[in-house]
């Protein structure tokens, strides 16, 4: 009997000390955390132009001319594509970023509503973390002592959700009309004919609208107002640049595929009124 109580005695310290290492073991257990990629860290915030420096490492003010155009809010998307705003929320350029490997160069390439080309800008990535993204840009090709410091840091500024960057990504067709009753319009009815046409609404507020013939019709600029509600066109004279006309029109609906809205010819009369339903179209600007 004392010697069975011995044998339990001796199993039981067993048990406990087995548990005891075991638990050890688990608390000394290193655990590495995965350390993000530097496309992961640029595109995990929106990021705000708070600075600019020149190559003699002096303050530069953000509207000078040499850095204006750098300034702005900048949304770098997880699916490769990117938006920059102006600091009062205008659409200045879109299209698809990339960055190396090594953290060391962002690349972006703007483009137009066809799809096309504007540029393709490499910078150099001086600094690059969750809250700081610093980039050299050099101004002057022929020049490369001359260059520029643009220094941004995380913002909690959203996005501008009026619709500028969705009537931007595409070409579109205009491929039915409605009267305020609902009835479906022939596109050659006289009271909606002037507004059918292929439009380009590109990024940096200009747009061009072109016949079905591919012939210009007007162009200008445009804006889409803060609510999203009222697109708003400036049609200009391509040589001298004055305005021709100003439009407004109430935006029914606007997204990466259809985009309507309702025009009332005579402002004495909103009883009266037309809906131009456009449709995304993959048809290159002439």
């Amino acid at each position: 009997m004392i010697t069975l109580k011995k044998l339990c005695y001796l199993f039981t310290a067993f048990i406990l000390t087995a548990t005891t290492v075991s638990c050890s073991n688990d608390d000394d257990q290193v655990i590495v955390e995965e350390q993000p990629t530097p496309s992961q860290v640029l595109s995990s915030t929106p990021w705000e132009t708070t600075g600019a420096k020149d190559k003699n490492g002096q303050s530069v003010a953000l509207d000078n001319p040499a850095v204006a155009g750098f300034v702005g809010f900048a949304y770098f998307n997880g699916d490769g594509k990117f938006a920059i705003y102006s600091l009062t929320n205008a659409l200045r350029s879109m299209g698809t970023w990339s960055v190396t490997a090594d953290g060391k160069t962002r690349t972006i390439t703007a483009l137009r509503p066809d799809g096309t080309t504007i540029f393709t800008r490499d910078v150099e990535i001086l600094e690059l973390n969750k809250n700081v993204f610093t980039y050299r840009i050099h101004t002057n090709t022929s020049d490369p002592s001359v260059y520029y410091d643009i220094i941004h840091t995380k913002t909690g500024h959203a996005e501008p959700s009026n619709g500028q960057r969705t009537l931007a990504s595409t070409a579109w067709e205009t491929t039915g009309a409605k009267d305020k009753d609902g009835n479906a319009m022939s596109l050659t009815d006289a009271n909606v004919a002037g507004y059918v046409g292929y439009a380009y609404f590109r990024a940096g507020g200009t747009y061009a609208i072109y016949g079905l013939n591919n012939v210009l019709r007007n162009q200008g600029d445009w804006s889409i107002s803060a609510d999203g509600k009222t697109r708003t066109i400036v049609a200009k004279d391509p040589t001298s640049g004055a305005v021709i006309f100003t439009r407004d029109v109430e935006i029914l609906e606007l997204n990466s595929d259809k985009f309507t809205y309702r025009i009332t010819p005579n402002a004495s009369d909103p009883t009266v009124f037309y809906d131009i339903i456009h449709t995304k179209v993959t048809h290159l600007e002439p």
